[in-house]
């Protein structure tokens, strides 16, 4: 497969095409590093009779690692039909003939409610930010956006079920929104990186504290990202858009 250009700006990924083209050219690529890197993270959170639900799969191989490990009732979605008709393919290929992959919209998710055991997505809800604004007041269109895919989610976990979320979004940015009245569960993040750090959020159904009820912060003094450490010169950078200028 040829390289994919990197688009000349991050607007591109709200633009549907553009995933079709990437995926008809593109076999594989890991947005936030691959499983290896947070299957430490992941893990606690499993058993082999978990159901499983990825959203945003594009061409990763995350869905084929929690099967290796052991967990094999998985259905991964992606907007793009491109990518799930080459995942459905991929994945008979390699004999994962019982991992399920459908063409949905996270934002309207297609399932029945308490249906899943883990909801989990890598860098998909950071799309929805690409042009959100001021990261401390994101346009509404961006709110409305992010809170349909949370409801979806929080509508389709069992009771005692979990979300886990593998992003750029600091918790100054996601806390507040993780943390809206119109859900009830229990929200703790870690990290994963070496240099540079991804954030990891758990969020338990079911398991909400008053105290989780975080108010806005009010300022947040970034950290200086070199863009030219090994783990930035993919596109992950691209989501990092407006975090870096809050340093004043």
């Amino acid at each position: 497969m040829e390289d994919t250009p990197t688009p000349s700006t991050a607007l591109t990924y709200l633009n549907p095409s553009y995933w079709d083209e990437r995926f008809s050219k593109e076999e594989q690529y890991e947005w936030f590093k691959d499983y290896s890197h947070f299957r430490h993270l992941i893990q606690p959170h499993l058993t082999p009779h978990s159901a499983v639900l990825e959203l945003g799969c594009g061409n990763s191989q995350m869905c084929e690692q929690l099967h290796k490990d052991g967990t094999t009732n998985i259905t991964c979605i992606d907007l793009s039909p491109v990518a799930v008709q080459n995942m459905q393919k991929r994945l008979l290929s390699r004999g994962f003939k019982d991992i399920k992959v459908l063409q949905a919209d996270m934002l309207e998710l297609p399932f029945e409610d308490e249906c899943f055991d883990l909801v989990i997505e890598k860098g998909t809800m950071d799309v929805l930010f690409v042009d959100s604004g001021d990261p401390w007041n994101p346009k509404p269109e961006t709110i409305f956006k992010v809170m349909a895919t949370l409801k979806g989610v929080h509508r389709v976990l069992k009771a005692g079920g979990t979300f886990i979320s593998v992003t750029f979004g600091q918790p100054h940015f996601r806390r507040p929104i993780f943390n809206a009245p119109d859900f009830n569960w229990s929200v703790e993040w870690t990290t994963f990186g070496e240099t540079f750090h991804y954030f990891v959020y758990v969020l338990k159904k079911g398991q909400r504290s008053s105290y989780d009820d975080i108010p806005p912060v009010k300022r947040f003094e970034a950290s200086p990202i070199n863009l030219l450490h090994e783990e930035l010169e993919s596109e992950d950078f691209a989501f990092r858009i407006n975090v870096d200028e809050l340093n004043y």
